[in-house]
């Protein structure tokens, strides 16, 4: 029997196939992106922003629940069948959507495509950790978000160009239909399952058990819990973007077809700026990345509450894209970096239960603050909060590893430039 060996490129094929499995489940949350507000006021006549959101909240909390979840599904059914369970709930999403005849039937499928998303990502997260080894973790979860979230920008931009040029209904829905068929049986025939990796890591790791999961995960531990709230407060922005941001924008009088570029402009700098701030958490401190991409998007969402032009929007929905790319890969790394690989499933499902809880928090809240005080001042909340929780995970968290702060290379560089004057 072949020993198990932990890294990238021991794992290079199966890696590269979670990674494609994973673009898969991104595009399929994407399809709904640019168009479903649009949906909700023109095809079924709903005008409160709090009644349109309500399709994120109905995700965002089956999401969670999802992900919450997932480390005992992991444990008890293996990751590859978990994976194949979140495509199984996957697959009528498209279908209900193209043929709802009422706006319950939208909330049916994002109550499924939340349960979809929860355990096929969760399910690509933790396998491909298991694959990664300790020493290319946040590389490792840079090219899984990465390829997520690029794969939701490249879907949203299809589906609004599908919907500006043929309708909302039911031509942008048929991407969803070849994801979800093709994720499915993709996993079936060639994903293998890496439970075997979880095993013969536990054997040499020095990281102690976690006495309380969820309360440990959530908040008792400095590290953990500084991730936790930050990774709540990073959705709960994210979700007020997916749902007012479209409608904040037909309002300013933009197209469906602009509408949809610029919505694919953030997750696709948020996806390809993993690439680079996932290795980057390998080797620098994580808090510092946490801090300063919390930062640079509550600094795009306060631009954003006064912005006018394409141009302008443009380029401060890439400013709040690669705020999120340097926190995103870092959550999850941060999660394995501070766990024993047989808590890691847990410790990961209960983050991405608060995570993901955001988006239906996000979405009820902004979406009360729009309706009372108007999309600029929902808008100018969440980028104040998103700061604030910067500075608090700046506080509470410490550098775990060996790794050193941002500051250590910026003085290291100055240094180099010194002694060749």
């Amino acid at each position: 029997m072949k020993a198990i060996q932990p890294g990238l490129r021991s794992n290079l094929h199966q890696f590269v196939l979670l990674i494609v499995i994973n673009a898969f489940v991104g595009g399929m949350v994407g399809m709904e992106r640019s168009i479903l507000p649009q949906l909700a006021t023109e095809a079924f006549g709903i005008a409160a922003k709090t009644a349109v959101l309500s399709f994120i909240i109905a995700f965002g909390v089956t999401k969670a629940f999802a992900n919450l979840f997932t480390g005992v599904l992991a444990s008890r059914l293996g990751r590859k069948r978990l994976l194949l369970l979140g495509w199984g709930l996957g697959l009528p999403v498209p279908f209900l959507l193209m043929h709802a005849p009422t706006w319950n039937w939208v909330i049916a499928a994002n109550v499924l495509l939340g349960a979809h998303q929860g355990f096929a990502w969760s399910a690509t997260v933790v396998m491909k950790i298991d694959l990664a080894g300790e020493r290319d973790r946040g590389l490792a979860m840079g090219l899984n978000e990465f390829a997520g979230y690029l794969a939701v920008a490249l879907a949203a931009f299809a589906t609004g160009w599908l919907a500006g040029t043929y309708g909302l209904r039911p031509y942008p829905f048929y991407l969803g239909v070849g994801l979800s068929v093709t994720g499915f049986l993709g996993t079936l025939l060639l994903v293998r399952d890496t439970h075997a990796h979880v095993v013969a890591e536990a054997v040499t790791s020095q990281t102690p058990r976690l006495a309380h999961i969820f309360l440990d995960t959530s908040w008792r531990h400095r590290n953990l819990g500084a991730v936790t709230v930050a990774g709540l407060v990073n959705n709960l922005n994210d979700g007020m973007v997916w749902g007012l941001l479209p409608i904040f924008l037909a309002q300013k009088g933009f197209s469906l077809p602009e509408i949809g570029s610029l919505a694919a402009i953030y997750p696709a700098v948020w996806g390809i700026g993993q690439l680079a701030s996932g290795r980057l958490s390998d080797f620098i401190c994580k808090k510092d990345l946490l801090w300063w991409g919390m930062l640079l998007q509550g600094m795009a969402l306060l631009g954003l509450a006064v912005a006018g032009s394409f141009a302008v929007f443009a380029g401060l929905l890439a400013l709040l894209g690669w705020g999120t790319a340097m926190v995103y890969p870092t959550f999850l790394a941060s999660i394995a970096e501070n766990t024993h690989p047989f808590d890691r499933a847990r410790s990961l499902g209960v983050f991405r239960f608060w995570r993901d809880m955001g988006y239906a928090i996000g979405a009820l809240l902004t979406g009360m603050v729009a309706d009372a005080f108007g999309i600029p001042a929902s808008i100018v909340a969440v980028g104040i909060l998103t700061i604030a929780t910067g500075i608090f995970a700046d506080f509470r968290m410490r550098c775990r590893t060996h790794n050193p702060t941002i500051w250590y290379w910026f003085r290291r560089l100055r240094y180099r430039r010194y002694r060749r004057l």
